[in-house]
């Protein structure tokens, strides 16, 4: 006997949260047959849909993914959204409506590592959540059916508890997310997950914001500026001089030097680029604001720590094979040796990020550009305004066909009341 089948869809914005949507396909069937109920053949379904990360508010997060799943007729649907959601300022990880059996989770909410792991866990969560309700006695009956199946199977989930979104592991120990039933006026909202504390909720926000923008994305749009650093640092590398200024600073200077020029690398692409987002005349949210600046510098950060260990590689390469050890002692006071090619790869690393980089231009803006959450959410925007243009076409030119297709009838009509 064939048994009946259950649909999860998920709905995931453009970029990343589409990519761990394109992961999971695969992987949610059997997991949800082992977590939820066996008692059906499960499928899982993705698509990519702007409308869901074109909005800061859950509600109408929640509302959009409802209206996706009528017109896919999926059983369940759950949005995979990379915009940061708040309850106040507490993060909002994840939400969940029983009654028409969708959910939301915010990826940024969830924090940095290991992000699949989590995701794919907090989905059999909310789907649990909703298949069997969200009252202490669902949760009861729920807990008992994956304690009676805990046989060693799936050891790759960590969550084996009812009431848990993901697994104990050492950040939700540090940052616990907690579960709540929200207020008696949210009325279409049964479970919500939320980190309490508003510090480490913050940092969960901020790394996990970090960690959608994908910073070694951006690595490939700086290939121009690493090959006029290493030609610069490389042409200052046959003269004395900066032998001479490695041998004389000291280990606080040469850290010092890094992050000046790390700093302003980081500094020149944000105004450069136009990446930081100015407060709006209109208001807007303040605080969300300020997270999407972190966000860009952060994710810029570590881009250019990238960089910089990559331009420190070739000029260690290029010491070696450029400066003779004999010549070095020639030109060196005091004992010198090989550990002067380290000093000397690092002041060259600096010195060429300071100099050389500065004022040249990234290879491949958009690359760039489209890891800010304030560039990505207006594209969304256009492209929101763009559907909603299209779709208020679409309905003009159907009403304009009816009404020819009235005014059609009415004139065959006339035209039969004539001849009889």
């Amino acid at each position: 006997m064939s048994k009946s089948k259950k649909t999860l869809g998920l709905i995931t914005a453009p970029g990343y949260p589409n990519k761990i949507g394109k992961e999971l396909q695969s992987q949610l069937p059997d997991l949800l047959s082992y977590y939820v109920d066996d008692q059906y053949e499960w499928h899982s379904d993705y698509i990519e849909d702007p409308l869901t990360g074109g909005t800061e508010k859950s509600l109408e997060v929640l509302g959009d993914t409802m209206d996706k799943k009528a017109e896919e007729e999926w059983d369940f649907a759950i949005c995979l959204t990379d915009l940061p959601l708040f309850k106040g300022k507490r993060p909002i990880v994840a939400e969940a409506f029983e009654e028409e059996n969708v959910a939301l989770i915010s990826l940024p909410g969830l924090g940095s590592t290991p992000m699949l792991k989590r995701v794919r866990e907090s989905i059999l969560q909310l789907v649990n959540e909703m298949y069997y309700g969200s009252s202490d006695e669902d949760r009861e009956k729920a807990e008992q059916r994956i304690q009676s199946k805990d046989d060693g199977e799936h050891e790759e989930l960590k969550n084996k508890s009812s009431t848990r979104l993901v697994g104990k592991r050492a950040f939700e120990r540090l940052s616990p997310i907690q579960r709540e039933t929200p207020d008696e006026n949210e009325s279409n909202i049964d479970v919500r997950f939320t980190v309490k504390s508003r510090f480490s909720g913050a940092l969960r926000v901020l790394t996990g914001m970090v960690r959608a923008n994908r910073p070694w994305a951006m690595f490939p749009a700086f290939m121009k500026v690493i090959i006029i650093a290493f030609t610069t640092g490389s042409y200052a590398l046959v003269f004395p001089t900066l032998w001479q200024l490695s041998n004389n600073y000291g280990i606080w200077r040469m850290f010092m030097l890094s992050i000046v020029a790390i700093l302003a690398m980081v500094g020149w692409i944000i105004l450069a680029h136009r990446l930081w987002e100015r407060k709006s005349d209109s208001g807007g949210n303040d605080y969300l604001r300020k997270l999407y600046n972190a966000s860009t510098f952060f994710t810029l950060l570590v881009t250019v720590c990238l960089y910089y260990v990559l331009l420190f590689l070739l000029f260690s390469v290029a010491v070696i094979v450029l400066i003779p050890i004999g010549m070095l002692e020639s030109q060196l006071s005091g004992s010198t040796g090989y550990v002067n090619y380290f000093y000397i790869a690092w002041t060259a690393t600096s010195v060429s990020t300071i100099i050389g980089a500065l004022g040249s231009a990234l290879e491949n803006e958009d690359v760039v550009l489209s890891s800010t959450y304030g560039y990505r959410q207006r594209q969304r925007y256009e492209k929101i305004k763009e559907s909603k243009e299209e779709k208020k076409e679409a309905e003009e030119e159907k009403k304009e066909a009816a009404e020819e297709k009235k005014e059609a009838a009415e004139e065959k009509k006339d035209a039969e009341e004539e001849r009889d």
